[in-house]
Parts: C-alpha cells; sequence; structure tokens
C-alpha cells in the first residue's frame, strides 16, 4: 500500500498544537491595509484555531 502523502501547502499553514487543535492565522491581513482599523488589524495579526465543522477536512490534509 502507498504511503500517504501530507499537503503541502496545509502543512505551511497550520500548526498542531499539543492538545491536539489546529492553530491557523486569519485572512486580510496581507495588502489593502489602509482603509482597516488599526484595531481590526492587530485582531486579524492573533493567531485563531480551525473551527470544529473545517477540522476534519484539515486533518485529511494533514494526516493527523
Amino acid at each position: 500500500m502507498p504511503k500517504v502523502k501530507t499537503n503541502s501547502s496545509a502543512k505551511k499553514r497550520f500548526l498542531v498544537t499539543g492538545t491536539g487543535k489546529v492553530k491557523r492565522k486569519h485572512a486580510f491581513k496581507n495588502h489593502i491595509l489602509t482603509k482597516k482599523d488599526t484595531k481590526r488589524k492587530k485582531k486579524l495579526a492573533l493567531a485563531g484555531m480551525v473551527h470544529k465543522s473545517d477540522m476534519r477536512r484539515v486533518e485529511g490534509m494533514l494526516n493527523i
């Protein structure tokens, strides 16, 4: 049986914590930042967790 490959783009974007949760970055923090409020940009800079409804898909990409 062949080895199961990890999705290369997913392993660059997600980080598995010690408790098994998956950390992610927020979107919309790359460009066109002049029209965004400072408070909004600060919140987007913080890491978020993958929602439980998306966990199955992310785990499939990461082969957890």
